[in-house]
């Protein structure tokens, strides 16, 4: 199974967007798309979509942008994937909620979801903070190495 490129864009904006967000001041799509070297045009998108999902908020007006909607150790890895993607399943004959129209005569059905709702758990399993914890650690690695070349 491999996800999109919204769901893997989606999470690294999000962690870019939090890390960004420290300083307090809403951030711009401008600045998350330059930090992740993405397309400004399809963060957009996939920030509408966050929005509708009540994942992100946004600020008008001058020095708007985006902020989180909740605290970032209440949003899960598998919410920011469902708002930008459109099924979260391994196999394209079951519905979005794991459920399979073929039930009675499939001997692999239990299989797929099995799969499916372990991705899912795992998925839930992680939160954006234990992100943002795991990129201050790498940024604070690389300050380390980078310093210690010169």
């Amino acid at each position: 199974m491999r996800l999109s490129t919204k769901a893997q864009y989606a999470v690294r904006a999000m962690v870019s967007l939090a890390l960004l967000y420290e300083e307090g001041k809403p951030v711009s799509i401008k600045d998350i798309a330059k930090k992740e070297d993405l397309s400004l045009n399809y963060l957009e998108q996939l920030f509408a979509m966050l929005r509708r999902n009540q994942i992100v908020k946004s600020v008008r007006g001058p020095g708007g942008g985006y902020v989180l909607a909740r605290d970032a150790c209440d949003i899960r890895v598998d919410e920011i994937i469902d708002s930008v993607e459109e099924t979260l399943v391994p196999v394209s004959c079951m519905e979005k909620n794991g459920e399979c129209g073929c039930f009675e005569k499939c001997v692999t059905r239990n299989i797929w979801q099995g799969l499916g709702e372990r991705i899912r758990n795992f998925l839930a399993s992680i939160t954006l903070e234990e992100l943002i914890q795991e990129a201050r650690k790498k940024m604070t690695t690389h300050e380390k190495l980078s310093v210690g070349k010169a």
